[in-house]
């Protein structure tokens, strides 16, 4: 383990069964494997990091969330490639998941930042960066 490294990320998610279904194909194509797994929630780990998807309580889904408040805006993976990138972005529009910023795509981020971005079921936007 090194000193700084995330530990894990837990989020918490509108509908666990189509979060899971939309995320454990990605985080398992990212080389993750199913982590842990209860009535509320399901995890994934690569290494010492593991990412865990939780069911939000009925009472606190009133207010849905949006990555442009106040709290997480994204996520970022790395890639191992531009062709990894591109792969995932064919598999991506594969699944009907829509890629943010098309007209852009795949240099949204700028000219030496080549990148797919989508979203989750919540909107939690995704990011894929080749190095």
């Amino acid at each position: 383990m090194s000193k700084g490294l995330l530990h894990h990320i837990e989020i918490y998610v509108s509908d666990l069964k189509r979060s899971i279904d939309f995320w454990g194909w990605y985080l398992e194509e990212l080389g993750y494997q199913p982590f842990q797994k209860w009535e509320g929630g399901q995890s994934w780990k690569i290494g010492d990091t593991y990412i865990v998807f939780v069911q939000t309580e009925e009472r606190f889904l009133d207010i849905p969330y949006h990555r442009c408040r106040t709290g997480l805006n994204h996520l970022a993976f790395h890639a191992d490639s531009r062709q990894d990138v591109d792969d995932m972005t064919k598999k991506l529009k594969d699944k009907g998941i829509t890629i943010l910023y098309p007209e852009q795509h795949p240099f949204a981020g700028g000219d030496d930042h080549y990148a797919v971005y989508f979203e989750d079921p919540d909107r939690i936007k995704v990011e894929l960066v080749a190095p």
